[in-house]
């Protein structure tokens, strides 16, 4: 099967320094490597209301933004967050598309789980602090996103970057990008979880 991948842009800002350095990455995915990136920016979702015991869920029309993230979301069998680095977590469009996630759970017809299970989650982003231990929330809610879902995780390429374009500069970055997909993602766990 080839490899689908969902780039879900998470920035307020376009052509900005997680965009770019996810683009570097994505320049070496193999050629039949099927590409789509949606900027949330762009479609932005409605406030989530958490209707998850509501009886009367429905799936949402393939012509709406929630359709479109959702449609987009299942046919991926690689999902990557590119989101900066926003008080130590995700952007707030990115959090408000992974909150969604919890509606499709209970959207009759699709079964979220199972239909995300095994498929890989991975993250890029752009952070203003060279200490890349401060983006460690970020890659909490993905990698337990993962864990929850059954899915691999790829980790999360981070790059230096405040200013447009900053990343340019951050050569380990764009070096990591090269082969950043190429690896074997593994099973995502929790971290109370043993091996």
């Amino acid at each position: 099967m080839n490899r689908r991948f969902l780039f879900v842009l998470g920035s307020a800002r376009p052509d900005g320094n997680t965009e770019l350095l996810a683009r570097a990455a994505a320049e070496q995915l193999p050629a039949e490597a099927e590409q789509q990136w949606i900027r949330l920016a762009d479609h932005p979702l409605p406030d989530f209301v958490d209707l998850r015991h509501d009886r009367h869920h429905v799936r949402p029309p393939s012509d709406t933004t929630t359709g479109l993230l959702l449609d987009a979301t299942l046919a991926a069998t690689d999902i990557v967050i590119a989101s900066p680095l926003y008080w130590y977590s995700v952007s707030s469009l990115t959090k408000r598309y992974l909150d969604y996630w919890s509606a499709w759970l209970r959207t009759p017809g699709i079964d979220f789980k199972a239909t995300m299970a095994g498929r890989t989650l991975w993250g890029v982003a752009a952070l203003a602090d060279h200490e890349p231990s401060v983006a460690d929330p970020y890659a909490g809610t993905l990698n337990n996103s993962a864990a929850y879902l059954k899915m691999r995780f790829g980790g999360v390429l981070l790059g230096n970057g405040s200013g447009p374009g900053d990343v340019r500069e951050d050569t380990e970055a764009l070096t990591r990008a090269k082969t950043f997909f190429a690896r074997e993602a593994p099973l995502a766990r929790f971290p109370h979880q043993t091996a």
